[in-house]
């Protein structure tokens, strides 16, 4: 088989435990490219973190970003947006401001966050780890409600995270309920993340794919999270990470090496380097 797509979770795959990307990945992801595979990322981060990492590797592709509900380039060039609606968010924001927890509301250009006395410890994890660069402008306000009142506003995604698992438990349970509009996922460490429904890396990258005229079948994905498993599942060949949950490596047809032991680069230099450049595959008339 002949794969023309290499998608690529960020988090626990081409990112080392300690955040940075090894150099031996960034040698791997070029040598593909050279190759005229068409490489991209698939993630749960926002558009401008995302791009972040995709500049780091001279990705040039569309995203995949805020878990398939938007899919850009690094010149902010839209393919796809999906988004929350403006009541929907402002009456989610309003039922979760309920709750001791954090919201934060993530737009493709900025993110809207409540301010909290409960957890200082809350309010680093949850606008730093997920490697947001300086760039993407926080908005802190007392409420989100009363922001949304008057700032109108239809994310691509929003995120919540709670101090206690009954509280999480709780709410994804009477959020469920109360939305047809948004599809619950939930986020750990007691967190719940939000996209309009229809929205997920699997559908994300299927669209990408249609634009493009590349079928599941000749895509590679690697994954380390829960939610690759569809994607993992639907492509020509899926590959989880080491590190990855049992459940992942289950759906996968190929383990890697782990995030620290340089995954990504193992698997691409020994499955790519069989398979000839697109342009001499096309000379050959191999394929269109």
């Amino acid at each position: 088989m002949i794969y023309r797509l290499l998608a690529l979770n960020i988090d626990g795959t081409l990112l080392q435990s300690n955040g940075k990307l090894h150099r031996s990945t960034k040698e791997a992801i070029e040598y593909v490219i050279q190759k005229g595979i068409y490489v991209t990322l698939v993630t749960s981060r926002s558009f401008p973190s995302a791009s972040k990492v995709a500049q780091a590797l001279k990705i040039p592709s569309m995203l995949v970003t805020h878990r398939g509900a938007y899919i850009g380039n690094a010149e902010d060039k839209q393919l796809l947006v999906k988004r929350i609606p403006e009541d929907v968010t402002y009456d989610l924001a309003r039922f979760l401001e309920g709750f001791n927890c954090q919201i934060r509301i993530q737009h493709e250009r900025y993110s809207l966050i409540n301010k909290t006395k409960s957890n200082h410890n809350l309010l680093a994890k949850t606008v730093f780890s997920s490697g947001e660069p300086v760039l993407y402008a926080h908005q802190f306000v007392d409420s989100i409600s009363e922001t949304l009142a008057s700032q109108k506003l239809a994310p691509p995604k929003m995120e919540v995270k709670f101090e206690t698992i009954e509280d999480l438990q709780d709410a994804q349970e009477a959020i469920s309920r109360m939305f047809t509009e948004i599809e619950v996922v939930v986020a750990a460490p007691l967190g719940l993340e939000f996209v309009p429904t229809g929205a997920s890396k699997e559908n994300g990258l299927i669209y990408l794919g249609e634009c493009l005229g590349i079928s599941r079948k000749e895509m590679v994905v690697i994954g380390a999270d829960l939610d690759d498993i569809p994607m993992i599942e639907e492509a020509g060949l899926g590959v989880a990470m080491g590190n990855a949950p049992v459940a992942v490596k289950q759906a996968a047809h190929w383990v890697t090496r782990t995030q620290n032991e340089q995954g990504v680069a193992y698997m691409v230099m020994e499955h790519f380097r069989k398979q000839q450049p697109m342009s001499f595959l096309r000379k050959m008339n191999i394929i269109k």
